[in-house]
């Protein structure tokens, strides 16, 4: 095993992306959540810091060998694939949308730990949590408020 130090410069600049990233993509989920779109609240951020994540992982191996880069495509697909199985359709109503996208970050956690980059498996983990946990209480509270 290499020896492990942590960049603290490194940690808070690639805290700062993901946030970052998460941050922007919430008002367009709300959007899509107040319009009663299919896609929505816990998609949309989750998606977008989930894809900053793996930027960030395939940045910190770029001046690698090519074998890294294609390995990691491949998980992408795989985990596209798997996540497309979780989404469910039934007349008009979508759902397991966030689950996809809960999987294709659990995804990037994996590929992040592998490279050593534990700050971004970290956020990604933490984000997740947040967003399946609290916004599912609010999204419910948004269907309740609708129909009433």
């Amino acid at each position: 095993m290499e020896n492990f130090q942590i960049e603290w410069q490194l940690v808070y600049d690639h805290s700062l992306h993901l946030v970052f990233a998460y941050l922007l993509a919430l008002p367009i989920g709300w959007d899509r959540e107040r319009s009663s779109r299919n896609f929505g609240l816990r998609t949309f951020p989750l998606v977008a810091v989930v894809t900053c994540g793996y930027m960030l992982v395939g940045i910190s191996v770029i001046d690698s060998t090519g074998g890294e880069a294609r390995v990691i495509q491949g998980i992408l697909t795989g985990i596209g694939f798997i996540g497309g199985g979780a989404i469910l359709t039934d007349r008009d109503k979508v759902s397991g949308t966030a689950s996809a996208a809960s999987i294709w970050n659990t995804g990037a956690i994996g590929v992040a730990v592998v490279v050593n980059r534990y700050e971004i498996a970290v956020m990604l983990s933490f984000l997740n949590v947040i967003t399946l946990f609290f916004f599912s209480k609010l999204k419910d509270e948004m269907r309740s408020d609708e129909n009433t």
